[in-house]
């Protein structure tokens, strides 16, 4: 293989990103201090939110979403079947069944229609996937969730920033978000839960914390050092200097938003080209905006001539990083347990799976860049395999 010319994706770490976790790591409180409490305030600010906790990873997040909601054996839960493995792990945590549903087939968020297919006298909750940065159908999911009762966990790890007639999502039920380096904003390894209620947010504050009733930080403070454990808890704190990274990212947060809105429309207008049929750039859905986590095109093999895998191949071998988001997880090993073999599959997302195929987009990318990548694309359509 050539030495990469165009990555999937480059971090972007600014120099006050490094001046916050330098000055993060001269506090006496390295975990679990006032830092972590501000971004957590920032955070909940800027999704329009009463309460955001901060935690380990967003896995962590969808984790205490579920205990947080009394998630239990015997309980059903409804998610997408085209997600990555911690949306469907978080009910298996707590002894439930995940249940999936499958996809719009231009979106490739949860479908609504199919969330009705799926609810039994066991579901409790759904939770849903904001694929890619675009905002799932929340009008008709929040119909549903009121007709049967259902809990709303939302999986955030694509779509800070994104909104949905004008909310952010987060808002819409428990919001879980991501800080992995690829991630809209980063903390190494990191998430945060969202929520207007009050008491689910104390419920998680304690559950990410062994269950305990006071944190050091809160003994220090009352100068009393009794606590008593309520909850079997967790260790799923963020720390100090992860926080100063997170909340030095947040500032910014819209300046890379708006980076990735223009890089993906200059690579909407370099795809819409006669010479590039079969590939279809990520729809855009109304009344929602699109911040482009991912950018995400189906290769049509009838029309390109070509194979996602054949293309995808060629394309790194020229030098471009590319990913495929994601293999449906009733496809991996471990989920085929959980698959319902008399419910009628999963059409949708077996034939996006097929074209999926992720370019690289992230703040710094330029469009010399994007150019190199279109033009690799063009140069091997429609040409026999070898």
């Amino acid at each position: 293989m050539e030495q990469e010319i165009v990555p999937f994706y480059v971090p972007w770490i600014t120099a006050e990103d490094k001046e916050a976790v330098l000055k993060a790591l001269s506090s006496r409180w390295l975990t679990g201090g006032p830092i972590a409490t501000q971004f957590e305030e920032e955070f909940a600010k800027y999704i329009g939110v009463d309460y955001a906790v901060s935690v380990s990873s967003c896995t962590a997040a969808l984790h205490l979403a579920m205990r947080a909601l009394n998630i239990k054996p015997g309980d059903e839960v409804i998610v997408p079947v085209f997600t990555f493995a911690a949306t469907a792990n978080a009910p298996l945590f707590c002894g439930a069944r995940p249940v999936f549903a499958d996809i719009d087939d231009k979106t490739f968020n949860i479908s609504p229609e199919d969330i009705l297919e799926r609810i039994t006298s066991k579901t409790k909750a759904i939770i849903l996937v904001h694929y890619g940065g675009q905002a799932c159908n929340m009008k008709e999911i929040n119909e549903i969730a009121e007709d049967y009762k259902l809990d709303i966990v939302e999986d955030c790890a694509h779509s800070l920033g994104a909104e949905y007639e004008g909310e952010k999502t987060g808002k819409f039920g428990i919001g879980c978000f991501s800080f992995y380096p690829t991630k809209i904003i980063t903390t190494l390894e990191g998430g945060m839960i969202t929520t207007n209620d009050k008491k689910i947010a104390k419920k998680l504050r304690i559950l990410r914390e062994h269950g305990m009733t006071k944190s050091a930080i809160q003994r220090e403070h009352t100068k009393n050092w009794q606590y008593d454990i309520v909850e079997l808890g967790y260790n799923y704190r963020l720390n100090e200097v992860q926080a100063a990274l997170g909340l030095s990212q947040l500032m910014r947060v819209e300046e890379g938003i708006k980076k990735r809105i223009e890089l993906a429309n200059y690579y909407a207008e370099k795809l819409n080209s006669p010479m590039l049929h079969g590939i279809v750039p990520p729809y855009k859905a109304t009344n929602r905006r699109h911040i482009f986590h991912l950018y995400a095109i189906k290769v049509q093999e009838e029309i390109a001539g070509i194979t996602r895998d054949e293309l995808f191949k060629r394309l790194t071998k020229a030098g471009i990083g590319l990913s495929v988001h994601y293999t449906p997880l009733h496809r991996l090993s471990f989920y085929k347990r959980f698959f319902r073999k008399k419910s009628k599959g999963f059409p949708n997302a077996e034939r996006v799976y097929k074209q999926i195929m992720s370019l690289p987009l992230f703040p710094t990318l330029n469009k010399k860049q994007i150019n190199f990548v279109v033009k690799k694309i063009e140069e091997n359509l429609g040409k026999p395999f070898q």
